[in-house]
Order: C-alpha cells, then sequence, then structure tokens
C-alpha cells in the first residue's frame, strides 16, 4: 500500500502525528475517521498523487499517532485540538495554504480547521457526515440506532474502555466495520489487519475522548460560531446505504454551515474510499482540480 510514498512522522506542538507523503501539484490533506486510520485512502491516494501532492495522516489518539492526555474537558481531543496538530504538521511539510478532504471524525477535523483558520483551507471535502451540531441537535430513531457507539463512547472513565477490551478488540473492529446492509464490502485483508493492529487499549481511550469531547467542549466551540458560514468551495459525498442517508439530508445540513456546497450520493455504505473508491477518487479529483 502506498507505494511511492514517504512515510515520516511530524512533532506538533500537542502530538507526534504519523503520516504518508507523496505524488505532486496541489496540496490535498486526506483525514480518516473512526475506526480507521491513513489507511483507509490507499485505493484512491495513489491515483490522486497523480495530480496532487498528497498527505495521509493519522489524527491524534488513532493509527501510529501519539496519544496524549485528554486534559480537563476531554480538550485534548477536541476537533479543534485535532485540527492543530493537522495545520502543523502542513507548515511543517512546508504548505502554507492546502485543500482537505475528511471522511467520518477526519471529516469534522477539517470543519472546524477551516472554521478556526479559514485563510488555509482553499476547499474542502466530506465524506459521509453532516456538521456535528446538526448531528446532535436532530437525532431521529434510525441515527440514534446505528450510532449508539456515540453516546456509549461517551460515558466517564474507564466504563466503555474496559466494556470494548473484554468485548475483544479484534471482534470489536470487525463488528464496526460490518455494517447492516453492506457488510464488509471494500476492506482489504491488508487494510483491515492494519485497523486490527492499531487497535490497542491505548487506542481505545483515545477514541472514548475523542466522542467525550463531541458531546462537550466541541458543541461548545460550535456554539460559539454557529453564525460563521464557510465561504469556501464545499463538496458533501454520502452513502445511499449509510445511516447519514437514512437519518440526514447532507445538502441541506451542510447549507446551514457553507454558501458553496455541492455533492451527491454514493452507491455504498459508511466507506466510500474503500466501497467505491473509483467513484469517490472521479468526484475528488474533479472537484479539487477544479478552478471553481
Amino acid at each position: 500500500m502506498f507505494e511511492g510514498f514517504t512515510h515520516t512522522r511530524v512533532d506538533a506542538s500537542g502530538a507526534r502525528i504519523n503520516l504518508r507523503h507523496g505524488g505532486s501539484g496541489p496540496p490535498l490533506l486526506l483525514l480518516h475517521g473512526n475506526p480507521l486510520t491513513h489507511v483507509m485512502w490507499h485505493k484512491i491516494a495513489p491515483r490522486l498523487a497523480e495530480h496532487f501532492t498528497i498527505v495521509a495522516s493519522d489524527l491524534r489518539g488513532y493509527g501510529d499517532s501519539s496519544k496524549p492526555d485528554g486534559g480537563e474537558n476531554h480538550i485534548g481531543y477536541s476537533f479543534r485540538a485535532m485540527a492543530q496538530d493537522q495545520c502543523e504538521v502542513m507548515t511543517a511539510l512546508g504548505f502554507d495554504s492546502f485543500h482537505v478532504c475528511g471522511h467520518d471524525r477526519g471529516g469534522r477535523v477539517a470543519h472546524r480547521m477551516a472554521l478556526d483558520d479559514p485563510r488555509r483551507v482553499k476547499k474542502v471535502a466530506f465524506l459521509d457526515i453532516v456538521p456535528t451540531h446538526h448531528t446532535l441537535n436532530n437525532i431521529k430513531k434510525e441515527w440514534a440506532v446505528a450510532s449508539y457507539h456515540w453516546f456509549f463512547m461517551a460515558q466517564p472513565y474507564d466504563f466503555p474502555e474496559q466494556m470494548l477490551i473484554a468485548y475483544g478488540l479484534e471482534r470489536y473492529i470487525r463488528k464496526k466495520l460490518d455494517k447492516k446492509g453492506v457488510g464488509m464490502s471494500g476492506f482489504t485483508p491488508e487494510a483491515l489487519a492494519e485497523y486490527i493492529r492499531c487497535c490497542t487499549p491505548e487506542n481505545i481511550h483515545a477514541v472514548c475522548e475523542d466522542y467525550r469531547a463531541a458531546v462537550g467542549i466541541d458543541l461548545v466551540h460550535d456554539e460559539a460560531d454557529l453564525a460563521t458560514k464557510l465561504s469556501i468551495p464545499m463538496l458533501v459525498l454520502w452513502g445511499e446505504r449509510s445511516h447519514v442517508n437514512r437519518s440526514y439530508r447532507p445538502i441541506e445540513a451542510w447549507l446551514e454551515r457553507a454558501v458553496d456546497v455541492r455533492g451527491k450520493m454514493l452507491p455504498c455504505g459508511h466507506y466510500p474510499a474503500e466501497q467505491v473508491p473509483d467513484e469517490t477518487y472521479a468526484e475528488l479529483h474533479a472537484f479539487f482540480g477544479s478552478n471553481e
């Protein structure tokens, strides 16, 4: 996987970030979701690298990035803290401004990054999410059942951590990825092995801190800038068989937070980059490669 890419780590002010980078052209930062790592981009990153300088990194707490303490109010795992890591990574690599694409948790990090440092983010794409504030203030039964982990993993330390460890971490990863109606479609043995390898007790604690922050300090941050609409171009892609499609209207939800939103539904579940890589690549290439 990632043939021709350089593997390195960057010491940001709050965490050591693991990443791969390669290609040439305008810089494009790729951010993964939970319970994944930067490996989730392995089917499309080499093709995107023919047109862009690709940076695929692990968020703090995930993959081979470090797992710092969450601190007071779990602020160490806020989307703001994770966004700052990634901005510092791009600075270290020599990029003052760049495009960003985020899936799941990585999309939420990308949204916060664009809000906090709009001069740096030129275009942004989101895979299978709607804004965090909209998600948590418009909960429907279908979404709540499919996304029970938001509230389970946000429970106080160390109840969810111990429950998941007792369940078995490899078993947990397979269960998490085996979405109803889609199954394990799209996950290669090599990628799955990486997700299992990286699912450690330390990772599980970090992920729980991420979800604790999401229902706490992240909402505080969101409520402070609800009136702010992003003006940069935005692409939204979501899966036809995803819980997001069953519960929300993604374009309408993002129009609450941005003025230039386009996108479409793809024939997949929650993991477009792995389940429909050709379609995902085509949409990202067209969006980030255009001058619009």
